[in-house]
């Protein structure tokens, strides 16, 4: 795509209209939405596996990230003919299955994309997720809570990837195969949060409500349950960095990166040279574990 997007662009066979595309969406960071939409391109093939299928939900910046913001659920109309859309409790949610579609919410200046945790017309898992979530906007312990976390994982043989939000907080990843419930995985993450609590008491914590959290991470297990979503790997965050949010390395974690280290405006070279993370790793054995905690 050249750079100066305007009027109908054509992908994969389909006619795309730009409006707008001197949009400044990121101003702090210069990234207007035609330099978006090229990003979105490139994310396209890391992106998409992970939102294929699913039920979608975006949140949209009209007016880039300083400006409102609301969280599209149901498929606006007109929907372009090459959009699915799959129904589930009285929504049209989008199936954010292709390119076109991708750039076509990108034009919409849908800035998050975060999917359901299963796939559209199905009530189990994709994955197993653990979701950390600081209590205070900048957290410098983040890092050393994930490697917790993971360290606890690998003693169970459990192998996983751990992956920036792209705001504050970690996810850690582990692939699994199907047939496992969301029920079993509350009881396995009730398991590993409850035990790196009880080890740690002033760095995690299990409490729900952030007014009694303190400034504890908070070891969210509930969160990867049907009907939630989490922030897709690779999608962008509406931060003033435009940050996104990146698979790691567990040697990367040690080295206690940050979040905003990985954004819009690098995320090309770092792709170019590791590739996915997450697609590497095999469906781990966590149904074996599950048994064991009955």
């Amino acid at each position: 795509m050249k750079r100066n997007l305007k009027g109908s662009i054509q992908i994969n066979g389909q006619s795309l209209q730009i409006t707008n595309p001197e949009k400044m969406l990121w101003p702090e960071v210069g990234i207007t939405k035609a330099i978006y939409l090229q990003k979105l391109a490139f994310l396209a093939p890391y992106l998409l596996p992970y939102c294929r299928d699913r039920l979608l939900t975006t949140i949209r910046y009209p007016h880039g990230v300083n400006g409102t913001f609301f969280y599209q659920k149901n498929a606006p109309e007109p929907l372009p003919p090459y959009v699915s859309i799959s129904s589930s409790e009285d929504i049209n949610y989008i199936l954010l299955n292709g390119l076109p579609e991708l750039l076509w919410l990108g034009n919409l200046a849908s800035l998050e994309f975060h999917p359901s945790l299963h796939y559209a017309g199905s009530d189990l898992p994709c994955e197993w997720m653990i979701d950390l979530d600081p209590s205070i906007e900048v957290e410098p312990r983040i890092m050393e809570a994930a490697n917790i976390v993971g360290e606890l994982l690998s003693s169970l043989g459990l192998q996983s990837v751990p992956k920036t939000s792209g705001a504050t907080g970690v996810q850690i990843i582990i692939p699994i195969e199907q047939g496992i419930t969301f029920e079993e995985l509350r009881r396995i993450g009730h398991f590993v949060g409850r035990y790196v609590t009880e080890k740690h008491p002033n760095l995690f914590t299990l409490e729900r409500l952030k007014k009694h959290r303190g400034d504890n991470i908070y070891f969210d297990y509930l969160q990867h349950y049907g009907g939630k979503t989490l922030a897709a790997p690779y999608t962008p965050r509406a931060r003033a960095l435009a940050t996104v949010s990146t698979p790691l390395s567990w040697d990367e974690v040690r080295q206690d990166v940050r979040p905003s280290d990985f954004h819009l405006l690098n995320i090309e070279q770092r792709l170019q040279v590791k590739g996915d993370l997450i697609a590497t790793l095999p469906p781990q054995p966590v149904g074996q574990i599950i048994k064991q905690l009955v």
